[in-house]
């Protein structure tokens, strides 16, 4: 885990989610559990594969593969991942802005990923999307030790398991029905704020920090 800067440097921390929050990881995913199954003669339904985005990789595989194989399958997708995932990937509306909204609200924006770091790093410097820090391999409610580690104020994430995250780590979890997850469900799992995607996140946090922040942020301007 990459060490945070003093968090009294930052008057607030927004931790987001990558896959259906910040990227659409759905093409780039799909060819390679196709590459993956063409190489061991295994059928994969990577059209199904991709509608369940969100638990770690080693749930989806243990669907195609037996328990002892799953450990050896997942590294291999890993390595195969750089190449047949990265450019087929686009960045989701309004990804970019909300980063850079954080930031210019005088804040810190880290993702917070269960995907494999190296491979999440090579999506957003790709797509030039430049967070503070990356955190890889954790999900759901482990998601919080990052979360607390980083005082992140608020994540904002597409998944229940965003929100078991979030609320683990006392943050306000902000949620976007852009992943498998519907606006109900992430409701019903305790999502303090649904809004429809992220291009409604810079006007919404700019009210919160205005109503929750503001001596922080002009301290920090």
């Amino acid at each position: 885990m990459t060490s945070p800067a003093s968090p009294a440097s930052h008057p607030f921390t927004v931790g987001f989610d990558l896959d259906m929050t910040l990227i659409d990881s759905r093409p780039g995913i799909k060819a390679t559990f196709e590459v993956l199954a063409a190489e061991t003669g295994t059928f994969i339904d990577a059209a199904a594969a991709v509608t369940r985005l969100g638990p770690p990789l080693e749930q989806e595989l243990a669907h195609w593969f037996p328990e002892e194989r799953v450990a050896e399958m997942a590294d291999r997708y890993r390595a195969m991942y750089p190449t047949y995932a990265i450019e087929p990937s686009p960045a989701m509306g309004g990804a970019r802005e909300a980063v850079e909204s954080v930031r210019a609200l005088g804040g810190r924006a880290i993702v917070v990923t269960a995907k494999y770091e190296p491979n999440a790093r090579l999506h957003l410097t790709h797509l030039g999307i430049e967070p503070d820090a990356v955190i890889g391999s954790l999900w759901a409610e482990a998601k919080a030790v990052a979360l607390r580690e980083y005082v992140a104020r608020v994540y904002v994430g597409d998944h229940v398991g965003d929100v078991r995250g979030a609320r683990t780590a006392g943050a306000l979890s902000v949620a976007v029905p852009t992943g498998p997850c519907p606006a109900p469900e992430l409701r019903e799992a305790g999502a303090d704020v649904v809004l429809a995607d992220l291009t409604e996140l810079p006007a919404w946090l700019e009210r919160y920090v205005g109503t929750h922040l503001p001596a922080a942020v002009a301290q920090e301007a």
